[in-house]
């Protein structure tokens, strides 16, 4: 997925479902000097799903482990 947000930063927006995000991306990638801010924000926003995810995970089975 790290690849995708720096490559085609407004594709990786959109398979993470930020739609308007992604078009916005996409309009700023057109600017080849635009294009580096749109992979930082793309790599930027990748990140901080994949760490939403895991503190998601990390919350779940802090509480499974307390009911036991």
């Amino acid at each position: 997925m790290i690849a995708i947000a720096v490559l085609i930063p407004w594709l990786a927006l959109f398979m993470r479902g930020r739609v308007f995000q992604g078009i916005i991306c996409l309009i700023l990638q057109i600017s080849l000097i635009g294009w580096i801010p749109a992979a930082v924000w793309a790599l930027m926003v990748v990140n901080n799903d994949n760490q939403e995810r895991r503190h998601q995970e990390l919350v779940a089975s802090l509480r499974n482990n307390n009911s036991r």
